[in-house]
């Protein structure tokens, strides 16, 4: 039987290096793999020895695109390690520091990265000719979240303002009512948005998907909650390890993650969408029906659909806490020098993000442990692509390599942040 290999050696359009491996013979797919050569970078390695008040800055260097969710899930670490309680008020802002960069990270991913899959352009640079106004909506909407995130961490990437038990600083009423202008035209150009996206022609491309993701009690969840799946995973992020564990593969400098005892799952957009839609405010549950969605969607080409309704639940979110905002007393409570463990679970972008964190009596890191999103997703992936493939086999091959890019994007990998630890083995002679 015929053997051929579908290879794209630098995946565009995603954050990072990776390339693509399909192997066929005749018409079967005999292997596939997601290949994320970009190195290690060994942040788990570094931070150790490191004091508490410096993990923060420190691991939002992980990712330019979701910094606040590796400051964040640090902090939330921290807190728990420690037994520390913040004003509530901080915690609002905390979620609006959450809104800013899932409004940045997902108007970049709509309009810049995904968008051109569908309409048929190699990047967003050849779409605009033909679609400027489109683009131009993005990089507003993209705007917007850089401004939010700039006003409550001090400046658009890698913000400094974020620490264990609040903010350093925190904005003025005035300062973020200014933002309010700019929130109502988003949350309008988000409804938009999806119901642009919702005009794509998306493949019939349904998966029995394992989805996770945080799930609170009463709202929908960016950075608090328990971890939920959708095949009966209900657990604090202290039981985390209990239902996940990672492993390495030859082909990639990511691991692997999969559920114990079954296998691949799916974190990000379709699965918080899945477990939490009854949280989201009314307006995007109604545009989400409009949108011809379904509860689940289990169709990872329509996440572009769902990074939309998204996007309408982060203004919304965004405008709902800046019109009940009063200042805290302070901007942050103490954290003493301590001994600890603590761990925490957050929301970035593209889905659960885990912390684990050890610390000596003098408030320095033992030990360290992060996984990312996209290292949870990876073996989804591939699986997504062993399924699409024979699908494809009737095209020419430059629309299957195509089409096998475009289902990596559908995920939104951020290549950078996976490649977060590498088992090293010698071998002497």
């Amino acid at each position: 039987m015929k053997t051929r290999t579908i290879k794209v050696d630098y995946l565009a359009r995603v954050e990072g290096e990776g390339a693509l491996a399909v192997k066929l013979r005749g018409d079967k797919v005999v292997d596939v793999q997601l290949r994320i050569f970009e190195p290690p970078r060994l942040f788990e390695a570094f931070v150790r020895g490191r004091h508490f008040s410096e993990l923060p800055d420190l691991v939002a260097r992980i990712c330019g695109i979701c910094p606040i969710a590796y400051q964040m899930c640090a902090v939330h670490a921290i807190e728990r390690a420690f037994a520390i309680s913040i004003d509530p008020t901080v915690r609002l802002l905390r979620r609006l520091f959450y809104c800013g960069e899932w409004i940045g990270s997902h108007a970049l991913h709509i309009y810049m990265l995904h968008a051109p899959d569908f309409l048929g352009y190699p990047d967003a640079i050849h779409m605009a000719r033909d679609h400027r106004s489109l683009v131009e909506q993005g990089l507003r909407l993209k705007k917007i979240g850089n401004r939010i995130v700039s006003l409550l961490g001090g400046r658009e990437i890698h913000p400094v303002s974020a620490t264990a038990g609040g903010f350093y600083r925190v904005p003025s009423r005035r300062e973020l009512e200014a933002l309010a202008a700019d929130l109502e035209w988003g949350l309008e150009a988000s409804v938009k948005t999806a119901r642009f996206a919702s005009t794509l022609d998306f493949p019939d491309f349904e998966q029995d998907y394992e989805f996770v993701s945080l799930f609170h009690p009463l709202e929908y969840p960016l950075n608090e909650g328990v971890v939920k799946s959708s095949k009966g995973i209900h657990a604090d992020a202290d039981f985390y390890d209990q239902h996940f564990t990672e492993y390495q593969v030859e082909h990639s400098n990511a691991l692997h993650s999969v559920v114990r005892g079954r296998g691949s799952y799916l974190v990000g957009p379709l699965a918080r969408f899945a477990l939490n839609f009854d949280r989201l405010p009314p307006a995007a549950r109604q545009v989400a029906r409009e949108c011809g969605l379904s509860v689940p969607c289990n169709n990872p080409f329509q996440s572009i659909i769902v990074r939309s309704i998204e996007l309408i639940f982060a203004f919304s979110e965004a405008l709902r806490i800046i019109k009940a905002y009063h200042p805290p007393g302070q901007p942050r409570v103490p954290v003493p020098d301590q001994a600890g463990t603590g761990c925490a679970a957050t929301e970035a972008p593209r889905g659960l993000l885990y912390h684990h964190y050890g610390f000596d009596e003098g408030g320095l890191v033992k030990s360290a442990r992060i996984v990312p999103p996209t290292s949870q997703n990876q073996k989804r992936m591939e699986e997504d692509l062993r399924e699409l493939v024979p699908r494809l086999l009737h095209l020419p091959e430059p629309e299957i390599t195509w089409k096998c890019e475009q289902a990596v994007r559908n995920h939104d990998p951020c290549i950078s942040c996976a490649t977060h630890f590498l088992q090293l083995h010698l071998e002497r002679v």
